[in-house]
């Protein structure tokens, strides 16, 4: 077996979701102002702290990275929260994927519609980039979706067969 080891951060882009969550929360801190200083009287202020750090929190999710890193034949990519917290959403031997190749790669759609869950872990930019792979994972067949760059692409052709890793020609 090979000694590899690669890492890579990809921050997700803003969606249209983040944005309507951000004008949402910012909405309810004011209402919660107004309707408190209406009739909670005394407890306004608490209510008005607890409204702020609930908002404050939420946005702090919006905020979101991802990290995949290849240590050996291993592959663990994990969700980072506002650049503090960090969470493992997958993690798998590489050699056994079933199929990885590109997502504007037509030949294998047909494979990955098989699958009985999609993840997507990839920036969300839609870039000619972005690679699936085919993977069990928790007793399930997986799609998931990641923005590997060319190190990372290196690291995945030397641990797949050809018949397994295809590699997207633009």
């Amino acid at each position: 077996m090979k000694d590899i080891f690669k890492e890579q951060i990809i921050k997700r882009a803003p969606t249209m979701r983040d944005t309507a969550v951000k004008v949402g929360l910012a909405v309810g801190v004011l209402l919660v102002f107004i309707a408190s200083t209406m009739f909670a009287g005394k407890f306004a202020f608490l209510l008005v702290v607890g409204a702020g750090f609930g908002a404050y929190w939420c946005l702090g999710r919006q905020n979101i990275e991802y990290e995949y890193t290849v240590t050996g034949d291993t592959l663990d990519i994990d969700i980072i929260y506002n650049r503090a917290k960090r969470r493992q959403v997958f993690s798998g031997v590489v050699t056994d994927f079933e199929l990885m190749a590109n997502v504007l790669d037509q030949s294998h759609t047909h494979d990955f519609d098989s699958a009985q869950e999609t993840r997507d872990y990839s920036a969300g930019t839609g870039t000619g980039q972005r690679y699936a792979f085919l993977a069990q994972y928790k007793n399930r067949r997986v799609k998931v979706i990641i923005e590997p760059d060319d190190s990372l692409l290196e690291a995945f052709s030397s641990l797949l067969t050809p018949r397994k890793f295809f590699r997207y020609k633009q």
